[in-house]
């Protein structure tokens, strides 16, 4: 018996691939497995090899593996392209409609079954998947009971004749590939797991479920790979909780509606690629000289300019750190994991107000896409911390018509911040160099004692 394996299916992009391995993982995080999965997809809408592989182990997993106990072939190509990964004790699950052959180099073992001839004669080709997860299951030694149970929670709105075509699908699966075992060398049965089911999320959802338990109810963004799952989670969930997301016509749009949004007293962010934080790093400037708290999620990507929109890249540290023209306090957030990510992102909104400055939440394609197992994530520990921001009225002499100071030189470098419609805090906003009231100014004693007073705030942070 194992204590974990590497399961992959593959196949063209548009043919269900991701739900296959969507199904999977599913089922064996109900049996109580931990998961690592990843989803390789092209650059494009349909067409083009996709796969998706998950780890499955009787102990918590942060990674794939590079070896792989199981491949689900539903066309050649997936075949040449992932056999490399593949011992002599490994499996391939070949779909017959594919006539595939195994390559000279290949240390795989072939194991032919009629994937889409099976699910034809049920009525349709969309449930070969289901003949392949069933197949697995047979090569796994897993019974079917949690399967069948997820099939009919996913299609029982279509109809007791839908779940149980699928459910048939899957059992002849099964019953296909034990007519086969013996020709199978390997061992690919699981030892016991936990029992206990996990979260299961992306990195992304994690992100953005963060945001949420982190108080933030408006979130501005403009689409782009691998960034968009956190916007498709906000808008899913964010209104539930009484806030908005807006689709902007771009990052700068986006960048310049959450600094307002927070400006305004509303914890507010917004999430994009390297792409799009070239073209919001004025607007981070923004946030720095008007010491607007400003979140920003940064999922690296393949680079330079459009690059590898889906492939994983770690290379936009530096520009995180030094992007903007000119020198703000600026605090840069790396994630280790999914569960890392949640309190992460709450603490980014924390350090947000607490330091009145852009903090950018540093992810990448691996972790943002990348899904896995999370232990129960605990709101004990979310703790909101809003710094010196005043949403009480003043007290003030009736007789001072002098603005707030809102930019008040002090030790710390954080002054207190009023937001819109508190009784004696009006002051002056500008992106220019301004005073302490916020108005304008160009002298030289003052440029200096504000540069001096915003760049203090980053003394007490601890890299």
């Amino acid at each position: 018996m194992k204590s974990q394996l590497s399961w992959k299916v593959g196949g063209q992009q548009g043919e269900g691939i991701e739900s296959t391995g969507e199904i999977f993982a599913t089922a064996m995080n109900r049996k109580g497995y931990y998961l690592y999965g990843y989803r390789h997809f092209s650059s494009r809408i349909k067409g083009g090899h996709t796969n998706n592989k998950i780890r499955v182990s009787t102990t918590p997993v942060h990674a794939i593996s590079d070896d792989l106990d199981i491949l689900v072939a539903f066309d050649q190509e997936t075949i040449v392209l992932n056999h490399h990964e593949m011992r002599e004790d490994s499996v391939i699950l070949a779909d017959s409609k594919a006539k595939p052959e195994k390559p000279e180099d290949s240390k795989a073992q072939l194991i032919v079954l009629p994937f889409t001839e099976v699910a034809k004669e049920l009525g349709t080709t969309l449930m070969k998947n289901m003949v392949a997860i069933g197949a697995t299951a047979a090569l796994m030694h897993l019974n079917t009971d949690t399967f069948e149970s997820l099939i009919t929670n996913m299609f029982e709105k279509k109809g007791e004749k839908v779940v149980d075509l699928n459910i048939q699908a899957l059992n002849e699966g099964y019953r296909l590939m034990q007519e086969q075992m013996g020709e199978v060398n390997g061992d690919f049965e699981l030892e016991e797991s936990s029992g206990v089911p996990h979260l299961y999320m992306i990195g992304n959802d994690a992100i953005g479920l963060g945001a949420i338990s982190a108080g933030s109810r408006f979130m501005a963004a403009y689409p782009i790979t691998p960034a968009s799952e956190v916007m498709e989670y906000m808008i899913d969930n964010l209104p539930k909780v009484g806030g908005s997301v807006i689709q902007t016509e771009d990052e700068i749009a986006a960048a310049t509606m959450a600094i307002g949004a927070n400006y305004g007293g509303v914890r507010a962010f917004t999430a994009s690629a390297g792409p799009g934080l070239s073209l919001m790093m004025e607007a981070i400037g923004l946030s720095g000289m008007t010491e607007t708290p400003f979140v920003v999620i940064n999922t690296q990507r393949g680079g330079p300019s459009t690059g590898l929109p889906t492939k994983q890249e770690q290379s936009d540290l530096m520009q995180m750190i030094y992007g903007t023209h000119g020198d703000i306090p600026k605090i840069v957030l790396a994630p280790t994991d999914a569960e890392d990510a949640f309190y992460l992102t709450v603490e980014a909104f924390n350090l947000a107000e607490e330091y009145q400055c852009p903090v950018i939440l540093l992810s990448d394609l691996q972790l943002s896409l990348g899904k896995q197992t999370v232990k129960a994530l605990d709101h004990s520990k979310i703790e909101i911390r809003r710094g010196a921001t005043i949403t009480e009225d003043i007290e003030r002499d009736e007789d001072d018509k002098d603005y707030f100071k809102r930019y008040a030189v002090t030790e710390s470098g954080v002054s207190p911040r009023p937001i819109p419609g508190v009784k004696g805090g009006i002051h002056h906003v500008t992106g220019v160099e301004h005073n302490e009231e916020g108005k304008p100014s160009e002298a030289v004693e003052n440029r200096q004692n504000q540069m001096d007073k915003r760049m203090r705030k980053t003394e007490k942070l601890v890299i």
